[in-house]
């Protein structure tokens, strides 16, 4: 049978933006599609809510594909094992309370298995804002404002879209870039110390790795910040080529909003 450019190319176009339309309006928007910001939406998609997932990047799965210094072999600790073998991905010891497992098939099936649950992901796509709106006489993040990645790169005069959710995660790693967007341009006060991000502090593996998860919070009405992010908008360490903290911080921040959203 043969094939019709015209045909690919409206298929191509009519998916993508039914895809996109569907999506406009979501319970909840993640920024950031590495391990963190995987494992969250994972989660909260397993419970009935819709996520839509933004990452600027065309391979979507963050920093995890190169493991240490493209040594493309990670650890996690015992914590970190858990929520791998409920992703089916193959871990070694090698000391106690160190597993190894080769990144590659790590991050591809932590991408597979979310996508497959239901998360929609798009990739190329940059966070220009946040929205900010007062609801009931309080502010509250209510969606992210985006624009193709290539179009910030080239500094083109291109107005950008917004989505609306009900929740928004910032999985942005080290930048903690909606965080710092918000300050930035809302002048709000975050709930960290300084009310600001504070940036994250040297690595220490053991004390970042605790404080991943711990720093993981809603650290605005309506916007929740887990992974390295976390870390970086509260002061903590870095932890280095370890992913259990990662893999829980994801974890927790979906149980976190869907504590809310039962409550909601």
């Amino acid at each position: 049978m043969a094939l019709d450019e015209r045909i690919i190319s409206r298929a191509i176009i009519e998916r993508y933006f039914q895809k996109l339309l569907a999506n406009i309006d979501c319970d909840c928007a993640i920024v950031g599609a590495g391990p963190a910001g995987l494992v969250c939406g994972y989660e909260l998609v397993k419970n009935g809510l819709k996520v839509t997932l933004f990452d600027k990047r065309l391979s979507v799965g963050g920093g995890m594909w190169g493991g240490a210094m493209m040594f493309n072999e990670i650890v996690v600790q015992e914590e970190g094992k858990l929520i791998l073998d409920e992703f089916d991905i193959k871990c070694s010891l090698f000391e106690p309370n160190y597993y190894t497992t080769d990144s590659i098939e790590a991050i591809t099936t932590l991408i597979s298995k979310t996508v497959k649950a239901g998360v929609k992901i798009f990739n190329g796509i940059e966070i220009e804002d946040v929205v900010l709106k007062k609801v009931d006489g309080d502010y509250k993040v209510g969606g992210v404002v985006i624009n193709w990645t290539t179009v910030n790169m080239a500094h083109l005069p291109v107005d950008p879209i917004v989505i609306s959710s009900s929740f928004t995660v910032d999985a942005t790693g080290h930048d903690a870039h909606l965080a710092e967007t918000l300050v930035r341009k809302g002048g709000v006060k975050l709930n960290t110390d300084s009310g600001a991000v504070i940036g994250e502090k040297p690595m220490w593996a053991q004390i970042g790795e605790q404080d991943t998860v711990n720093h993981t919070k809603e650290i605005f009405s309506g916007l929740y910040v887990c992974g390295m992010a976390a870390n970086a908008v509260s002061g903590a360490h870095r932890m280095g080529p370890i992913f259990g903290g990662m893999l829980n911080s994801g974890k927790k921040c979906a149980q976190l909003i869907l504590e809310k959203w039962s409550r909601k």
